[in-house]
């Protein structure tokens, strides 16, 4: 009997060889890489996985899935790990491990958060995602979100190929695509509180249609007057918005606001 996929889990299973290929493609798999895979599911990815690296670590939350995986790839080096990714210690995976996985939407932003607020982070992450999301977490100023600021001060971001929802059983209702996550070698948060950082942040997405001398005078508790001369220090103009700061201006401001960091 087939399996029958768990829609509460969000289970959307591919299939498409190219696809898959794809995807592994983009991790630039060594045969010395341990992998993280979130989510096996059938193993359809797995099997990609294990041609191209030295072993794999499938972390897989459905019990029956995870108990039938390791018979599919006898004499390989797989452990299948039965438990919530999210709970999951990253602590016990080598340095410069990969993380390759077809996700559930609805988990997406916290496992993006979790992979890149570890100690331990991933070297790459390969992600096929809702492609709004995967296209939210690449965005480039002028369409920047928290999530994308998020995601871009861990990691340099990148797009991979569209995946069509015809390609899953059964298929989602939109298409997805895979994003790629390239850790940063050198942090980009130097001399700056991660806490004060993402609390500026917040304040100025926290009216997303306003100016940010509204957004941040509101989320800072601070006066409109202030806040230009705030954003005059930094050379920002009070009347964009939140959406169209580069990683560096929200770095400065933070400087500004938190520290009186005017120039260094």
């Amino acid at each position: 009997m087939a399996i029958q996929n768990n829609k509460s889990l969000g289970q959307h299973w591919l299939r498409d060889r190219l696809a898959l290929s794809h995807i592994a493609d983009c991790a630039e798999l060594n045969s010395d890489d341990t992998v993280l895979e979130i989510g096996p599911g059938l193993g359809t990815l797995t099997s990609e996985l294990l041609r191209r690296s030295n072993k794999v670590m499938a972390v897989e939350f459905d019990s029956e899935l995870a108990r039938k995986l390791p018979a599919q790839f006898p004499g390989t080096n797989l452990e299948v790990i039965q438990g919530d990714i999210l709970k999951f210690d990253l602590s016990t995976l080598p340095i410069g491990y990969k993380v390759v996985a077809n996700i559930p939407y609805y988990i997406t932003s916290k496992i993006v958060q979790m992979l890149m607020t570890a100690d331990n982070k991933p070297s790459i992450t390969v992600l096929l995602v809702q492609k709004e999301v995967a296209q939210r977490l690449a965005a480039k100023p002028g369409k920047m979100s928290i999530l994308a600021v998020s995601a871009q001060i861990f990691a340099d971001v990148s797009l991979g190929e569209v995946v069509g929802a015809e390609l899953f059983t059964p298929p989602p209702k939109v298409d997805s695509q895979v994003v790629i996550l390239k850790t940063r070698k050198v942090p980009f948060l130097t001399n700056v509180d991660e806490a004060d950082f993402f609390r500026v942040v917040k304040a100025g997405f926290s009216a997303k249609r306003k100016m940010l001398r509204s957004s941040l005078a509101g989320g800072l508790k601070l006066s409109k007057a202030e806040i230009e001369v705030i954003l005059g220090k930094a050379g920002i103009n009070p009347n964009d918005r939140a959406e169209t700061l580069t990683l560096d201006d929200w770095l400065r401001l933070t400087r500004i606001i938190c520290y009186n960091i005017i120039n260094e």
